[in-house]
């Protein structure tokens, strides 16, 4: 797929709140709060790109939101009573799916569908297959341009994708065009911004979270205006969908929310994602937030992120959803 240079879409924490944004549920770090990808894949320039350490931030970030995201799935299953057109869910997209945690979800939810994973990357493609277990079928495409080449699908999910392509609504056009009728669409875009520690740390000036939300939004809106052919957006999504000659069928929130004490799968996510952060906004942030980082990044200082008592992780998953017309 075809992505800006801050990050690919699909899951990656850079740009969202949420899966990389985001990957954002979805798959990746979310909105990039790691595009938080949620699923966001920080594409470089060279071939030296770190996907493998890319990848492991995706799995986790999106295996930390694995319970919200099958409930939105059993959800969409419900929406789908009795298959598109009552033929039954037979074919199911992940466009941007990463390492492909999100996919699997989808192939438990919905068994006897097809479950196609999407992305641009044939590394995480690769690690989608590894992980899959058979339940799978992947697919290399680059985004926008292969959206009419995926085949028909009964159910498209893409989560913290299409914020990274130019022209939001010709892609969500474009992705509708690939329903059945009766088919259903379900995006997952800029939910909550991810929470993990309290207004005051202890350390530094109070609120360092939402300065670190600010930055992020300039980091976002910079990669937006950067992007090929972009199109300035009003991010109204139920009618975007619409815009995109489909019917909307619903919006809903998921929430993760893991209380302090984390374990320590979760410290590692939050300690990678905060020295991603530190190095993508840091220079936004004044000399006292970027030794505050720092001190949460010190591994073995008792105040850092791996150690402190009162970290947690709360985050939202927002899905909207539209239906193609028809019947078959």
């Amino acid at each position: 797929m075809n992505r800006p240079h801050h990050a690919a879409p699909g899951h990656g924490p850079e740009h969202g709140h949420g899966p990389e944004h985001g990957h954002g549920p979805g798959h990746g770090p979310s909105q990039d709060q790691g595009h938080q990808h949620g699923h966001g894949h920080d594409h470089g320039a060279g071939g030296d790109f770190d996907w493998d350490a890319l990848a492991t931030l995706l799995e986790r970030e999106a295996e930390l939101r694995a319970p919200a995201v099958t409930q939105a799935a059993h959800w969409l299953s419900g929406l789908l009573d009795g298959g598109a057109a009552h033929g039954g869910v037979r074919r199911v997209l992940d466009v941007g799916s990463g390492p492909g945690v999100i996919a699997g979800l989808l192939a438990e939810v919905f068994p006897d569908a097809e479950v196609v994973a999407v992305d641009q990357s044939p590394a995480l493609l690769e690690r989608a297959g590894a992980r899959s277990a058979g339940r799978l079928t992947t697919r290399q495409a680059e985004l926008p341009g292969d959206f009419g080449t995926l085949g028909a699908a009964d159910l498209i999910w893409s989560a913290n994708t299409v914020h990274h392509l130019g022209d939001q609504q010709a892609a969500l056009t474009a992705l509708a065009g690939s329903l059945r009728p009766g088919g259903l669409l379900a995006v997952a875009e800029r939910g909550l911004p991810l929470r993990f520690l309290p207004r005051d740390i202890g350390l530094g000036r109070p609120g360092l979270q939402a300065r670190l939300d600010a930055a992020q939004e300039e980091t976002f809106a910079e990669m937006r205006a950067e992007l090929p052919d972009t199109v300035a957006t009003v991010e109204d999504w139920p009618a975007l969908l619409a815009g995109a000659g489909l019917v909307p069928s619903g919006t809903r929130t998921f929430l993760t929310d893991l209380p302090a004490p984390l374990d320590p799968t979760a410290r590692g996510y939050l300690h990678t994602l905060l020295s991603r952060q530190r190095g993508r906004i840091g220079e936004g942030l004044d000399a006292a937030d970027r030794a505050t980082l720092d001190a949460l990044l010190d591994p073995a200082a008792p105040t850092g992120i791996l150690n402190r008592p009162d970290a947690f992780y709360l985050t939202a998953t927002t899905v909207h959803t539209a239906r193609a017309a028809g019947t078959e």
